[in-house]
Parts: C-alpha cells; structure tokens; sequence
C-alpha cells in the first residue's frame, strides 16, 4: 500500500516503462521529471546528448501520462525552474501537500551521494529503489571478487552468463567455448560496403532552441530538423530490430574495424537507448539469442558471442568496478601525466587521418564505436601524456551514451591506465601498425606509417617508443610487454636518441600535428 501523496523523483536515465513503478495507476503518486542546470552544466556536453536526453524524457513523461499516471514536468526554461533538484524539490515540498519521497538508485556517484545527503535533512519518511534495469547489483562485482587481487572480466562475464542462463547448456557454455574473442578482429576488405546505418529523422528544433536560448555551453554539431538518435522506447527497439537483422550477422567479425567516414558500420549504437533505459539489456540479449537461433545458417556463433560479451560481461563489469572503487577512481593518476589535449581535439583539424576521422565523426554524430575511443583517441592521449582529468571530461561531454559510471572506467581505467591495472592487465596502446592492420587510414595519410622518424613520420610511432621508455619503471616488469622493452633493449644507441628526439619535437609542436 502506498504513502498517502508520494512524490516519486524520475531521472534522466531512468526511462524504464516496465518498472514495477508503473504497474499500476495510483492517485496518490505524483511522479516529477526535471530538466536542470546542474545536469547540463557539471560537463561541456555534445548538443545532441543534451537534446537526446530532454527529447527522451519529455517524450518518457507524456507515455506516463497517457498511462493515466499524474506527472510533473520542469522544462529548462521554466520560469519556475530553480535548476536543481534539491531546490525544485524544496519548492514542491513546500507548495505540495506530499507526506512521502521516493527515488531511484542513481548510476553515477555524485548523484547518489547528493540525494543520500538530501534525504537526511528531510523531514518527511523516503524510500529508494532498485532501477530494475541490470544484471547485478552495484555490489555483486565487489562481493565476487572479495580477497582477489585481479579483477578480470573474463570471470565474472562467465558467472553472470551462468546467473542469468545466457549462452548455456547447463553449466557449460553453448558451444564448449566461453569466448571467441580471437575471431572478432578483422580488418574491413577493401572497396566493402558495409549496411546503411538506420537513423531516425526527428525534429527537435524546440528542445534545441530552448538550449540555445538559455545559453547551455555545449560541443559538437547537430542538425535539429533531422536528429538521428531514438528518442523513445518504440525507436529503440526499432534499432535493435535493425541490428539483430541487418548488422549482427557480421558484427563481431567487424567490430574492432575501422574505415574513413563508416561511422557505423556494424555496430547496434543502442547504448543510447540502453543507458537511459529505454531498453534493458536482458530483451537485448534475448533478442539477440533468438535472432541467431532463427537463422544459425546465416549468423556465426562468434558474431552473437561478441554482442551479448560486451553487455552481459564489459558492461555489467564496468558499473560493477565504479561501485567498487568510486570515488578513489576518478582521482587516479598511475602515470602522473600533466598535460593538457591537443586543441584539435575540440575541432578534428588534424593532419592524422586515424584521429581527424575519429574526432570529426564524434563533433557530428556524438558518437564513436570502442575501438576509435580506445586505439584511436585514447591511445594518442595516453601517448601525449595526457592528465586523466582531461580526457574523462572530453570522453563524458563527447558521446551520447556517456554517463559517468560506465565513461570513467572505461576511459581513466582501460584507456588511459590511470587505475595501475584495475581494469585493464596492461596499457592499451600501439604504433601505426595496428592502426593500418585495423583500418583504411594510413594509405592515404599526410603521415608515413612506416617512419619512425624524420619528415612525416607517423607521430604514432614515436611517441609509442618515448612513452615505454619514459614509463619503464613502471611497466618492465609487467609480463604483458616484457616483449616490447626487449625490442626497444636491441635497438642501436643512435636509433633510440633519434625516436626520442622525434617524440620531443612532436610533443612540443602537438597542436600543429
């Protein structure tokens, strides 16, 4: 039974229909939705993450309402709007004859630490709920690993497919393999044309002009006459429809492949939708499932067992690890790294063509699928030395999907190896070989991906040398690239000074690479 006049709080990715919330119509349940300051200013966010998440809420609160549930919805230029939740909280709490608070888990630790310290000034009883959205549990990762001191994924992808009954015959894995990984790193043929991307032509010149008029600092571009992102659950779905027919068949082939101007190629890009919880990740995975076994003539195993790895195992293993370790994570600096981003990171005005593609694509559709954020983006600025500080701030303010729990630990931890090996066994980083075995960039690059050194060397492949040899105290010794400082041993005195001195030149002039 409920509290007589409860004022349920919904947030921004917690557009969940099938919460056990709004089961039932209750008139003494008032639900409010708030578009504030506080959310679209603690970041610079890309323009269309902003309008992605006020289109889906609006669109979120007209659906309850319609469900005959009562709903209060603070736009941003309201005039009533106090910009925050804990003062257009004060407000309703003040102007409402409400007896009774009730929320959600948030996902991101500032948030949960706010309405933690909110709800103890309260004076009226609270309750908080489970989002009802995961696979486990914000603790389920810490409990798992308790007395360990690696965190691999690779468990704990393996438990949770043996929780949740994915991928299983009885407690053996489908196939008598858990992971097939090896088979999921192709480089895209040449002259290949890869599935038109579906995107949706959504009008949001209202949301956007109302960002404009109240002056929110925003990155990226957007055209608002034709946003392609879904904004609500009937086109998330359509877009997993799309994936699971049209992409999945060579999904995991092609996942760590990139191409000039494919910017989607065969990636689902619900994590959008998934985030904000207009889909969950079990109808996702179960409609996976029951595409490949409708058409296992069509769809390799190996394609299937990529997609449901990346949501049942690295996505559950993120949020798990940010539970863990928040709020020391976000303060880790493994390589004490200082430096500010190139500029061209706000522009894509680059000569390199791997990071021009990757940048300009992330300002135009605010998004880039994993392998430009980790081997592209990610790996120049763990090269450059970047301060941890600054790359977690332009990866959440750049990407649609980015909401703290799951950007920071993938970004300080697997990318930037900030964490000292937390997430990852070793720092993910490469010299222009592996961008040209994984991509049509180099062919046509102002840059020579074979020189080290010299005019139009690949700046790749210096900076690759000078950061193994500026960090060997602390990463010989890791049995992962013991390999990489035996080669750099054997190169001639000479050889070395030179690549050195190539990296230093290009470090000094990085904003005009």
């Amino acid at each position: 039974m409920q509290n007589k006049n409860t004022l349920r709080l919904i947030l921004g990715d917690q557009l969940n229909i099938n919460h056990s919330w709004f089961k039932t119509v209750n008139d003494n349940v008032t639900y409010v939705m708030m578009e504030v300051r506080t959310e679209t200013d603690y970041a610079n966010h890309h323009i269309q993450k902003v309008v992605g998440f006020f289109t889906s809420m609006r669109f979120f609160a007209v659906e309850l309402k319609s469900k005959g549930h009562a709903v209060i919805y603070i736009n941003l230029t309201d005039e009533n709007n106090l910009q925050s939740f804990e003062k257009n909280l004060d407000l309703l709490f003040n102007q409402g004859n409400y007896n009774h608070f009730e929320y959600q888990l948030p996902d991101e630790y500032r948030l949960d630490i706010l309405f933690k310290n909110y709800c103890a000034q309260l004076k009226i009883p609270r309750s908080v709920y489970d989002t009802e959205h995961f696979f486990s549990t914000r603790e389920e990762l810490g409990n798992f690993f308790e007395g360990k001191k690696m965190f691999l994924m690779e468990s704990f992808y393996r438990a949770m497919r043996k929780k949740h009954n994915v991928l299983m015959d009885g407690d053996n894995p489908t196939t008598g393999q858990w992971n097939y990984d090896g088979d999921n790193r192709k480089k895209l043929p040449k002259d290949h044309k890869a599935t038109s991307p579906l995107v949706f032509n959504n009008d949001v010149t209202e949301i956007f002009d109302q960002i404009q008029k109240a002056n929110v600092k925003t990155i990226g571009r957007i055209d608002a006459k034709y946003f392609v992102w879904p904004i609500n659950r009937t086109q998330s779905l359509a877009l997993l429809d799309f994936f699971v027919a049209e992409c999945l068949p060579l999904f995991g082939s092609y996942q760590d492949a990139m191409s000039p101007n494919v910017w989607s190629l065969y990636h689902a890009r619900i994590s959008f939708s998934m985030n904000v919880k207009m889909i969950l990740p079990k109808e996702v995975i179960d409609r996976a499932v029951q595409e490949w076994g409708n058409r296992k003539d069509e769809i390799d195993y190996n394609q299937l067992e990529g997609f449901v790895r990346q949501i049942i195992g690295w996505r559950e293993y993120m949020r798990g690890i940010y539970w863990l370790k928040m709020p020391e994570f976000a303060t880790l600096n493994f390589f004490n790294h200082t430096e500010k981003l190139p500029d061209w990171f706000w522009t894509g005005k680059t000569k390199m063509n791997c990071l021009k593609d990757a940048i300009t694509q992330s300002l135009e559709y605010a998004y880039a699928h994993h392998i430009q954020r980790l081997m592209i983006t990610g790996n120049f600025a763990l090269l450059a030395g970047v301060h941890p500080d600054e790359v977690d701030a332009w990866y959440l303010g750049i990407y649609i999907d980015a909401i703290e729990w799951v950007e920071i630990t993938n970004t300080r931890g697997m990318s930037q190896f900030a964490d000292g090996g937390i997430v990852g066994t070793k720092p993910y980083v490469s010299s222009a070989s592996y961008i040209d075995k994984m991509s049509h960039y180099c062919s046509s690059c102002y840059y020579d991906k074979k020189k080290k050194t010299g005019d139009k060397a690949c700046p790749f492949n210096s900076l690759y040398w000078n950061f193994y040899d500026k960090q060997e105290d602390k990463l010989a010794k890791n049995p992962r690239i013991g390999m990489m400082y035996n080669v750099w041993q054997k190169m001639k005195p000479e050889d070395k000074s030179s690549i050195l001195e190539q990296a230093d030149y290009y470090l000094k002039n990085i904003n005009e690479l």
